[in-house]
């Protein structure tokens, strides 16, 4: 199975119902949270898919039918009773390939930090079948690997900087998330 087959693949194992365990370190707080999620994955029509470019003025894609694309609606209940619910769709738009891995945009219609339309980079690396989302926020940088175990299982792991001067490198991490995601 060639990388792309595989990028495909790893999307339909994620489409679905979800739960989520994860452990959030805020560590310019100094302070350890524990929360749970529960999710639900499902493809996007084409015409969703084509507003999520729009959206973000990015440019219009030959083939939307070829390009991942989802919704995702989330319900998150922190230790301390806190609830936080979110829905978004978000695409997925391949540029390159380099020895077998993928890269490309990320986009959202509606990004986590900041509530606006999104466009990130992401990386899929098949052998490790690990999907890598970096998104470039007004304040802070935030790296998010999905790590596909089996269709039923999923790691995850948050690291968040502080945004840098340009050209400097990240290297204060405010945040950092671990997750294990058992799919229903």
């Amino acid at each position: 199975m060639d990388s792309v087959q595989q990028f495909h693949q790893f999307f339909e194992y994620c489409v679905g119902n979800w739960t989520t365990e994860r452990t959030y370190h805020y560590l310019t707080q100094q302070e350890v949270e524990r929360s749970r999620t529960q999710f639900v994955i499902n493809p996007v029509a084409s015409e969703i898919k084509a507003k999520v470019l729009s959206d973000n003025e990015y440019p219009a894609q030959s083939d939307l039918d070829q390009l991942p694309g989802f919704h995702l609606a989330f319900d998150t209940v922190s230790e301390k009773g806190e609830e936080v619910s979110q829905a978004l769709n978000m695409l997925f738009v391949t540029h390159h390939q380099e020895n077998g891995v993928l890269m490309g945009d990320y986009l959202r219609d509606r990004a986590y930090e900041e509530a606006k339309p999104m466009v990130a980079k992401f990386r899929f690396d098949p052998i490790q079948s690990e999907l890598l989302m970096t998104t470039t926020y007004t304040r802070v940088v935030a790296v998010d690997s999905i790590t596909l175990v089996n269709p039923t299982l999923r790691i995850r792991k948050i690291v968040t900087y502080r945004r840098p001067e340009s050209g400097q490198p990240m290297n204060e991490v405010v945040l950092v998330g671990f997750g294990v995601e058992q799919k229903a």
